[in-house]
């Protein structure tokens, strides 16, 4: 596991808190890169892989980036993250030289991309680029060639609508997607109108989309604030899964369900009630790394 940290004294903090937890020491590196703020999924390196003559080759993709519409100043020290890492790890840099956030984007790893309306068309990102402009950022950037739309996002996200928090691809065919069951709850109807969408997509190959529905833990607040709370936020990693909890009785079916999906990887349930205060949850604070000669984990099936 890589750690962005801004010095060296914050280094030395971090390993002591992970050894008193521990964490073997070994299995962390520290690189020292100055950020504004933890949320390295939309301001990190954006990796993307090819197969070359026999051998697996990467780069990273340094999209802009403005605080989720410029709501967070300052965000300079995030902005150069990807550049930073590319310089130190020596990696090939491609600049597309418009705003985009990881969290806004999921792939299946063999041409499909998933994403939202109320995110990547608000003009707080790029106002002088309309929707087609857009996708063409992503098929020349990201070797995408089916590019799939839903709505608006889920009430208290300050991003304007992730999709890390509505709808993630489990394997090259299926998604889930969050449910609210309770009709009184703001994010029910909004959700069932995604959901409505996802039935009408199609993949890459012109095949429906097996849909699979997660539930909703219910309204999380905080000093009278609706927090983003989703169990959509997960991190697939090489070996487990892990699964934003909110101390909620819906905390153990979704990780039920997300079991079945990943039966080659061992769940793990991850209390994130503090974390998500800060308006994010496991996958906002993370950033995978895909290793040379190793295949796609999104080509991997059920």
């Amino acid at each position: 596991v890589r750690i962005n940290v801004a010095d060296q004294d914050f280094a030395e903090r971090v390993l002591a808190l992970l050894q008193k937890g521990g964490v073997n020491p070994d299995a962390v590196r520290f690189h020292l890169n100055p950020t504004d703020d933890a949320w390295v999924r939309d301001h990190g390196p954006i990796y993307v892989v090819r197969d070359k003559n026999g051998k697996r080759e990467r780069a990273i993709n340094d999209w802009g980036y403005n605080a989720w519409g410029n709501k967070y100043p300052p965000y300079d020290n995030d902005d150069v993250v990807p550049t930073r890492i590319a310089a130190e790890m020596g990696e090939t840099l491609f600049n597309p030289d418009i705003v985009m956030e990881g969290g806004s984007l999921d792939v299946n790893g063999l041409g499909t991309l998933i994403t939202t309306e109320a995110c990547l068309l608000n003009p707080n990102r790029n106002p002088h680029l309309n929707k087609a402009q857009i996708e063409k950022y992503l098929v020349d950037y990201l070797g995408v060639t089916n590019i799939l739309w839903l709505g608006d996002g889920i009430v208290g996200d300050d991003t304007d609508g992730h999709i890390d928090d509505l709808t993630r691809f489990v394997s090259a065919d299926t998604v889930v997607t969050v449910i609210e069951d309770d009709p009184q709850d703001e994010n029910h109807d909004l959700l069932i109108e995604n959901y409505e969408r996802l039935l009408r997509m199609k993949d890459q190959a012109g095949n429906p989309l097996r849909i699979i529905k997660l539930p909703m833990p219910g309204p999380v607040v905080f000093d009278g604030q609706r927090l983003p709370a989703s169990y959509a936020n997960f991190y697939i990693t090489n070996r487990n899964v892990l699964v934003p909890t909110y101390r909620h009785e819906n905390d153990a079916k979704a990780c039920s369900i997300l079991q079945e999906l990943f039966p080659g990887r061992h769940v793990i349930p991850i209390d994130c009630t503090e974390l998500i205060w800060g308006l994010g949850s496991i996958h906002c604070v993370t950033q995978q790394q895909p290793s040379a000669g190793e295949r796609q984990i999104t080509k991997q099936t059920k």
